[in-house]
This record gives C-alpha cells, sequence and structure tokens, in this order.
C-alpha cells in the first residue's frame, strides 16, 4: 500500500522533509508539483520525520506538494536486454533506447555469504604486461587505481574494457566529464566491445544522489550476472567523486564530520561496495577495479587511505605509466605460477634489474663517474621503460615474457641476470 503525504515540513536544498510513519530507509518517494513528477530518496529518520533527497533537485517543490512512497528501495532492471545499454545513475536511458522496467531488481544488498566463495585462482588478462606480468588480475579481486587527476586513468580502463578476457564489462561513472562519458562510448563502440558491456553514468551535472546509486546498480547487476555463470568485470570511477557526493549529503543532514569533512562511515561506505567481489563456487565471478584520484597526490587522504585497507592491493599511476613500485598485487601469487615457468623468474629479476637503474639515475644525478655497469642498467631501464612501462605497449603475457627475455638479452650477458642455468637454457634467445 502507497502511502501519500500533502505537506512538507522543510525544504534544505535538494532535501525535504516531511512527517510519516512505516518508511524504510533508503526507500523511493514520488513528489508531485506544478513542475510535474521528481523521484526522491530516503536518506535519514529522525522518529516520524523522514528526509528526502530529491534527484532532480528542489527547485519548483513548495510545502504544499503531494509525497507518495513507493514501499520499496530502488530497482533496477535485470535481463539480457541491457548489454549495449546505457543508463544514468536512476536507471533512466541515456542512449534514447527503451526504458526497461522487466525483472526489476533492489540495488545495494548485502555482500555474498563467504560459505558461497571460493578461493581465487583465475587470472585475467588484459594485454597491459605492467598488469599481466608484474601485479596479475586476479578473478574476484577488488582493486583500485590510485592516482592523481589529469592522468590517463579513464584512458586505462577504456583499454581494460576492450581487452580483458571476461564475458561481460559493466562500467559505473561517477562525476564524469562529458567528454570522459563520450570517450568511453565512443571507444568500445569503434572496438566492438560496447555490445558486452553495460555503463551506469552519471556526470558532474547530474544530481548528487545519482552518484551514491551508480556502483549500487553496477554491483547489483554484477552480481545476477555471475550468479548465470558469467565472469563480470567491474570499472568504477572515481571512487573519491563518490565520497564527496556521500560527504556532501552529509553536510545536508548535518552529519558531525569525521576526517576532512568525510562522514563517520566512510569505511564502511565504501567495503560494503567493494565487498561484492567474489568468485561463485557453483558460478560466474565480479572482479573490480576502480578509480581513486588523491587530491594533491596525497595517499594519507581519507579515501585512499579508508581504501587501502580494504583492497587487495593497488596500481599506482604516475607519469602517464603504471608505477613498478607501490603497485601490488597482493592475489597475483594465486595465479603466476601457473601460466609459464618463466613467468615469476622474470617478475622479480627484472624489477630487481629496475630498481638498481633507479638507483644509477640518482648516481647519474650526483654527478658519479658512470662503470660499465651502470651503463648497462641505463641503458636496461630505457628500454624497460620504453616497451613495458609504456602505455601504448599492448601484447599477450606470452609475448610480454619473451619481450621480457629479450630486454635482458640485449644489455646483459646470461650469468649476470642471476637466473638459473635450466631457465637460461630453454628461454634465453638465440644469436
Amino acid at each position: 500500500m502507497q502511502k501519500i503525504y500533502n505537506r512538507i515540513i522543510q525544504i534544505a536544498g535538494n532535501v525535504v522533509t516531511v512527517e510519516a510513519t512505516g518508511i524504510g530507509y533508503k526507500d523511493l518517494a514520488e513528489i508531485s508539483s506544478k513542475t510535474g513528477k521528481s523521484l526522491a530518496q530516503v536518506i535519514r529518520m529522525d522518529g516520524e520525520r523522514v528526509y528526502l533527497q530529491v534527484f532532480a533537485g528542489s527547485r519548483g517543490v513548495s510545502t504544499g506538494d503531494k509525497v507518495r512512497f513507493l514501499g520499496h528501495p530502488m530497482r533496477v532492471s535485470f535481463s539480457e536486454n541491457l548489454l549495449g545499454r546505457i543508463f544514468n545513475g536512476a536507471g533512466i536511458p541515456r542512449d534514447n533506447g527503451p526504458v526497461l522496467d522487466e525483472n526489476m531488481i533492489e540495488i545495494g544488498g548485502p555482500p555474498v555469504n563467504p560459505a558461497k566463495r571460493i578461493i581465487p585462482r583465475k587470472m585475467v588478462r588484459t594485454g597491459i604486461p605492467m598488469i599481466d606480468i608484474f601485479n596479475s588480475l586476479v578473478e574476484s579481486q577488488k582493486l583500485p587505481i590510485f592516482s592523481v587527476p589529469g592522468e590517463p586513468y579513464n584512458d586505462v580502463l577504456a583499454r581494460i574494457a576492450m581487452q580483458a578476457e571476461v564475458d561481460l564489462i559493466i562500467l559505473g561513472g561517477m562525476g564524469l566529464k562529458y567528454d570522459d562519458y563520450l570517450f568511453f562510448r565512443d571507444t568500445l563502440e569503434k572496438h566492438g566491445s560496447l555490445s558486452r558491456s553495460i555503463f551506469f553514468v552519471h556526470t558532474a551535472s547530474d544530481p548528487t544522489v545519482e552518484c551514491l546509486l551508480v556502483p549500487d546498480m553496477s554491483l547489483a547487476v554484477a552480481e545476477e550476472f555471475a550468479l548465470k555463470g558469467k565472469r563480470v568485470l567491474v570499472l568504477l570511477t572515481d571512487m573519491t567523486n563518490f565520497a564527496d557526493a556521500l560527504k556532501e549529503i552529509s553536510i545536508t543532514m548535518e552529519q558531525v564530520p569525521s576526517n576532512r569533512g568525510y562522514p563517520g562511515d566512510l569505511y564502511s561506505q565504501l567495503a560494503s561496495r567493494y565487498e561484492k567481489a567474489v568468485d561463485f563456487d557453483t558460478a560466474g565471478s565480479i572482479t573490480i577495479l576502480a578509480v581513486t584520484t588523491m587530491p594533491g597526490d596525497d595517499v594519507t587522504h581519507p579515501v585512499p587511505d579508508n581504501t587501502g585497507y580494504i583492497t587487495e592491493g593497488q596500481f599506482y599511476l604516475r607519469n602517464g605509466s603504471i608505477e613498478p613500485f607501490g603497485s601490488l598485487s597482493r592475489l597475483k601469487q594465486q595465479v603466476n605460477g601457473d601460466t609459464r615457468k618463466d613467468h615469476r623468474v622474470i617478475m622479480n629479476r627484472m624489477i630487481q634489474l629496475f630498481a638498481d637503474y633507479r638507483s644509477t639515475l640518482e648516481k647519474q644525478a650526483m654527478g658519479f663517474r658512470m662503470a660499465g655497469w651502470d651503463k648497462k642498467l641505463l641503458s636496461y631501464g630505457h628500454d624497460f621503460e620504453q616497451k613495458m612501462m609504456d602505455l601504448s605497449v599492448n601484447m599477450s603475457l606470452e609475448k610480454a615474457l619473451d619481450m621480457g627475455w629479450e630486454i635482458m638479452a640485449k644489455h646483459f650477458e646470461p650469468f649476470e641476470t642471476g637466473i638459473k642455468s635450466e631457465l637460461i637454457d630453454e628461454f634465453w634467445p638465440k644469436k
């Protein structure tokens, strides 16, 4: 039974307050005003006082308007018809396609029961050597990409969306510039990946509350597809915008702020989304890769700081490439022993040599004389940056491993690498 109230007691910004009973947290309501009907969501309850965040803003809403509670939280349609479609944060089509209203599912449910999970053991190949070789992405993993505004993190997500060996891509965009939204749409359409993708996009000009709904919608749909046996990769950008939307609404609700003005439950809010990553025992999986921009490149900022406690590692995107130091996939050991027997050797030895190269750069900058070994490291490091770290490099894991051997063979003698003789005999390039 839907309840209708015809007196709004307060309007503050985009939040309206009514006195009502029997209402649930996050339930939806419809406000009928002279300008039309607006959707709103319950964001706070204080006794009989119910606070509603109006999706399209409170402009045109007056205290005499009617409020009709729908009796359920936000829902989204689920079916195969979602594939290739683009929606906003309220589930309304952005692509001029038909509205989908069959098989509605609730969003924002609890994470999967741990008893239904299995230990992750499958690699998600991306075609990016700095991920595939050095910090392998694993099915059901949750990983953030730490970066700063201006870095090409959306380009990286688009490449992964095109190349990742999964069944389905779900992109959740939060606070995107309209150009970024068009970039994702046009890039995936050009490369034929849009047909296996679903977009939920909130742009910077859309209502704030829709920003909070995007990850919940993306993950609710992902869970349904995973239960049907699909390997789903959820790409979220940018979780800092999501946290800023939380802060904006908490200020509106006059909550006592925590660190740097963010709400005290920021950790729980982030964790409830990231913990949706899962590998089902008898079905598919959900893998989450989420961009987190760091204001001022400050990793102690509340959003990356809390994120680091929740996720299973991180990628650092700096100076247009994935930084090998600081980036970490805590689950890579689950999979990189089952790819090719030289995978871990290449991963470990190339990074050790690259660390020596960085030290040599510091020595060179301080005016030290370069020995023969230093010169080898300098030329090796240059090749590593050009042929491995450059984000334009695109190759399979096997080709990337072969490239690693070629780079080392170009600059060093076999005994200088410290690699076992049996692997040298099998993989060292023949002159």
